[in-house]
């Protein structure tokens, strides 16, 4: 292609609104265009690197037998009525009416979909296990869309949906498309770690997500320095703690500690190591159909609440903050909650931590006082994992130090089980003839988002470096000269010649400065670059690398073979 037959509107000038790396070059680069929040045209080079990245994807999925379908964008609401999110997806799902007052919503997700077409053409174990994907726009109504493509509410996504007969089978295919997403990164060029996650929204019993490694990620993953574990960290794990101080003494009994609120206080008051002080939050649980109810979070007082652990242990749809006037309506008080003579319509949830625990102080539920030598015998309470994992914890697979990085994350795979074949009576005859639920598995890639995630790790403040697989042209020949003859004849000769050889190349023909040229070749960074300047009369040209602007001169007899070769 040439540069002037291309639409290509670059810009000198940082788009306002832009502030990270990614969302900057592919607006001045003219890859996408903004046309409202969260909202993106993709012009012609963009459009190229989209559908670079798209028959990656496709071209690994279909290796190990994936089959890709199409399903419509728009989704009756009723399917997500039956699965149980219609309410509990939140408002980031776009809900409206047709002219017949028919109910619809835009998928942000396409599980029900899906589970309706197979339920209407599978019947048989034998037709067992399937895994069917699409890549297809997606919309998400982002409260807050930022940073470009790395959270619009307009997106491209592939999806992907397996059915099996067993949990078993189910896990191996699980497993299949764990190898393969770690596959199509590494072709794609990125630095990235497979990491265990929330299910969130999606549901299941287990899930990972691929992220690829960046500071300007917006998860925070907790990583070993030691081995490969790696979590995000709203389901992060770690080695419970040892406390070397040593623990209180006392009988069981309520004691007056006036004005004494904080942990600090506590700790200060009584002489003693947070850990042996029982920390309790308080978070109003919201539910479907407007329902909620106030959650006591216990943990110890050295630990931090997690709030989607927090969240995932009540089954809530989401957490909020508790009033003090509301607190005081069903008889708390701020500072001296505590999981011993709770009022009955108070649910209380303990941090697996606390298990065993004796010897504790914690909030009597009566202000000014606090109960010492309490144990965790005495609470009426469930147990989860509610911890936030901090930096220099102990991994839980070798007991290295934990820390924390950033991630953008670009896939995420779930263990779904029958999540949502059970609620939509989605089943098959197994080899016995009874009926039963299709066991499931759902895989999903940010394909859009993934052109964000490359320059986020591939860029200089220049601009773009387009890893090969994935750059809109192999090459590009910067043309020093227009107005030189021989330079513009051997330029297009050699355009010729790699084309014919199957090379993408574009040609800047533009009479423009050489210096605007380089600019923008830099801006688009296409990965190698051919200049046709002055030393042509020796019978030299110029190959210049984006990643890292080196350059070497070499002979125009052997140019072509030379990018033969590096392509």
């Amino acid at each position: 292609m040439k540069f002037t037959q291309l639409l290509i509107p670059t810009l000198k000038e940082v788009p306002n609104d832009a502030t990270l790396a990614s969302h900057i070059y592919l607006l001045r680069g003219g890859f996408i265009q903004g046309v409202g929040s969260g909202l993106y045209n993709f012009l012609p080079l963009g459009k190229m690197v989209l559908d670079n990245v798209r028959n990656i994807v496709k071209e690994e999925l279909d290796t190990v037998g994936a089959q890709e379908v199409s399903l419509g964008f728009v989704t009756p609401a009723s399917l997500w009525v039956e699965s149980g999110r219609f309410e509990k997806y939140g408002k980031e799902l776009l809900r409206f009416k047709d002219r017949k007052n028919n109910e619809f919503v835009l998928g942000p997700t396409h599980e029900e979909m899906m589970v309706n077409l197979v339920k209407q053409t599978v019947k048989s174990y034998k037709q067992l296990p399937l895994n069917l994907y699409q890549i297809n726009l997606k919309f998400r109504d982002e409260i807050r869309p930022r940073f470009g493509l790395m959270r619009g509410r307009e997106f491209l996504m592939k999806d992907g949906y397996s059915f099996h007969v067993s949990e078993e089978d189910m896990k191996r295919e699980f497993a299949l498309m764990e190898e393969t997403y770690k596959r199509i990164f590494t072709r794609l060029g990125l630095e990235f770690r497979v990491v265990d996650a929330d299910s969130g929204a999606i549901g299941g019993s287990g899930s990972k997500e691929f992220m690829v490694l960046a500071n300007s990620g917006e998860d925070t993953i907790v990583v070993c320095k030691n081995c490969e574990y790696g979590a995000n960290i709203e389901a992060a794990k770690r080695k419970p703690l040892i406390c070397q101080s040593e623990a209180p003494e006392a009988n069981f009994a309520k004691f007056h500690t006036p004005s004494i609120k904080s942990i600090d206080e506590l700790s200060d008051f009584f002489k003693v190591d947070p850990f042996y002080i029982m920390k309790t939050v308080a978070m109003r649980a919201l539910y479907d159909e407007g329902r909620s109810q106030i959650v006591l979070f216990v943990l110890r007082g050295c630990d931090t609440l997690q709030e989607t652990k927090a969240c995932n242990a009540v089954n809530a749809n989401e957490l909020i903050e508790v009033s003090d006037a509301e607190l005081a309506e069903v008889g708390l008080h701020t500072g001296y909650m505590g999981p011993l003579d709770v009022p009955n319509e108070i649910r209380v949830v303990a941090d697996n931590a606390l298990q065993n625990a004796a010897q504790m102080i914690c909030g009597a539920n009566e202000e000014n006082y606090h109960f010492v030598g309490a144990s965790s015998d005495k609470m009426n309470v469930t147990y989860h994992d509610l911890v936030a994992v901090q930096e220099g914890d102990r991994c839980i697979c070798c007991g290295g130090e934990l820390t924390y990085t950033k991630g953008i994350e670009v896939g995420h795979i779930f263990q779904l089980g029958t999540r949502y074949s059970e609620p939509l009576k989605a089943e098959f005859l197994n080899e016995n003839g009874k009926t039963q639920p299709f066991v499931m598995g759902t895989y999903g890639i940010g394909v859009s988002r993934l052109l964000a995630a490359i320059i986020e790790q591939h860029h200089d403040d220049k601009g773009c470096k387009w890893t090969k697989e994935s750059s809109p042209f192999d090459l590009e020949i910067i043309l020093s000269n227009a107005k030189d003859e021989l330079q513009s004849q051997f330029a297009h000769e050699l355009y010729q010649v790699l084309k014919a050889k199957g090379i993408k190349v574009l040609l800047d023909d533009r009479k423009e400065r050489f210096g605007f040229k380089m600019k923008d070749y830099e801006l688009i960074g296409i990965p190698f670059a051919i200049v046709v300047g002055q030393k042509l009369e020796d019978g030299m040209v110029e190959l210049v690398y984006r990643d890292g602007r080196t350059s070497m001169e070499i002979s125009t007899k052997d140019i072509a073979n030379v990018i033969c070769e590096l392509n």
